[in-house]
């Protein structure tokens, strides 16, 4: 397993283990001895086509989440939305695929999205908290202060990633601190 830190401290790539054949292949997608990440309770999957903008999506009590592709390819982005953060506003985007096998790791704290670059995709959130939609915030996509380059313009949204909204206008009071990086 190769641990890839990102210019966001806490923010990880990793490529796992890959054992192939004729056969096809097998990996380790998750131990808790090595992957050290924290207490996964829930996993949850999507199916997105070509196009589709998921996110992104923050909740208060925050969640971390380990990512990957199992079907096609898609860009995916963490953004680092707490408040008390020298990082607060910066985001790292990467490519998961199922080829690459590679994960990202999306610490508490972030707020997480992926564009889906490939006919389709299958997309796996392994997640430290359960899914709270009450306290879900949705940041904008296309926040101008933050500058995702997105490898699409006219994204396909869900009604609620249509009304997202720009950092700088969500309450502090909805958005996450940490005591450490």
């Amino acid at each position: 397993m190769n641990v890839i830190d990102t210019q966001i401290p806490g923010v990880k790539i990793i490529e796992p283990d890959v054992f192939g054949d004729a056969r096809g292949y097998f990996m380790e997608t998750w131990q808790h001895n090595r992957y050290s990440l924290g207490d996964f309770v829930q996993d949850n999957v999507s199916f997105s086509q070509k196009g589709t903008l998921r996110g992104l999506h923050i909740q208060n009590p925050a969640q971390g989440k380990l990512v990957q592709v199992l079907q096609g390819s898609v860009f995916d982005v963490a953004v680092d939305v707490r408040v008390d953060s020298p990082y607060f506003g910066k985001w790292v985007g990467v490519e998961l695929s199922a080829e690459n096998h590679r994960q990202l790791w999306v610490p508490e704290g972030f707020a997480h999205g992926f564009c889906v670059t490939s006919e389709a995709a299958l997309f796996l959130y392994k997640c430290t908290d359960y899914y709270c939609p009450s306290t879900e915030v949705c940041v904008a996509w296309n926040d101008p202060e933050i500058g995702i380059d997105w490898p699409i313009e006219n994204p396909l949204l869900s009604g609620k990633d249509k009304a997202g909204k720009f950092l700088n206008s969500i309450s502090k009071d909805e958005l996450p601190r940490c005591a450490s990086y």
